[in-house]
Formats: C-alpha cells, structure tokens, sequence
C-alpha cells in the first residue's frame, strides 16, 4: 500500500474511534443530561455536537470546489440552544458525520496535495484532514470528559479503567501481535 493509501486509511480508522467514543459517552447519558451546562460560559453536549456537525457540513459539502466556511453556516448559531431532543442530537451528529465520512471517501490518494480553500486560505487536503484530526478530537474529549462528570460514578470507562493497566497489559501480550482493523460490521455502523 503507498503512503498517500496508507494515510487515508489510517485518518478513516481515527476518525471512526473518534466518532465511536462520542457515541458510546452519549449512550451512557439520560436524555436530559444532553442539554445540561455547568454555567452560562460551558457548551451542553447537544451544543458542542451542533457545533461539530456545522463545521462538518461546512467544510466537507462542495470540499473541493467551494470554500470550507460556507456562507450559509452560521457558526456563532451552533452555540445556542437549538436542539431540544435527543432524537435531534442523533440526528445531526449523524448528518454531520455522514457528510464528513462521505467526503474521505471520495478522495483518492493523488487528490492529498490538491489545495482547497477553508475562510480563503489556501490548504492541501492532507492540512485539512489535519485540521479536523486536531478539531473534531478536541470536542469529543470534551463530551467524554463531561459525560463523565455527568455519570459520576456509574461511568463505563471507554478505555482502560483507572487500576487496570496491568490486567489489560498482561490480555494483550499474551496474544500474537496484530494490526488492529475495523470489521465489515463495524464499519456498516458508520
């Protein structure tokens, strides 16, 4: 496989863990604990998802001919209360990542150096995807970190729990070394 291959496959395997991790800390959640805030300066995971998927659509819809910032995107209207279900959440959180997904997988590895347009600056794709691996990332940990909170002490950890690093150590190196990979069923789900 050649690098620019390798690239997209490794950036897809990424953001799909990513897109898992936000789901699987919301599933966790009581409905109502979606829109909950700390105080008037704190997004509610509802927001931060609206804000997620307003960026996806913006930047990934037209990608290579129009500019990432479109001028239908209201960015400062994805940190109001917009969503009120969370029927609403799902939904956008997925047409969101739809859209984002849909775009990867319509690049093909020579396309990585084009030059696209995000706010009339000029990026290859690769800087682009690189942007998003940065950005999307950063806003999930922080719906992980509050779901967290939110859960308190009934929280399934999403990685290793605290004071089980050895026990999980010790499962993995006593298999055979592996190239970890999505399934065909895990990729349907996405």
């Amino acid at each position: 496989m050649k690098a620019d291959e390798s690239y997209l496959e490794s950036v897809k395997k990424q953001f799909l863990y990513y897109k898992m991790l936000g789901e699987k800390a919301m599933e966790q959640l009581e409905p109502a604990q979606l829109f909950e805030s700390v105080n008037e300066d704190t997004n509610s995971i509802a927001t931060i998802i609206n804000h997620i998927a307003g960026n996806m659509l913006s930047r990934w819809t037209d990608f290579l001919t129009t500019d990432g910032e479109k001028e239908w995107r209201n960015r400062d209207a994805e940190f109001e209360t917009i969503l009120e279900t969370k029927e609403e959440v799902l939904e956008v959180w997925n047409k969101g990542w739809d859209c984002f997904l849909n775009a990867l997988a319509s690049l093909k590895p020579e396309q990585l150096s084009d030059i696209i347009y995000i706010r009339n600056e000029g990026h290859t794709i690769i800087e682009a995807i690189n942007r998003q691996l940065a950005h999307y990332p950063y806003h999930i940990g922080q719906i992980v970190f509050y779901a967290k909170q939110l859960k308190n002490s009934s929280w399934d950890s999403l990685s290793i729990a605290k004071n089980k690093s050895k026990n999980y150590n010790s499962e993995k190196f006593a298999k055979d070394k592996e190239i970890k990979n999505f399934t065909d069923d895990e990729l349907k789900r996405f």
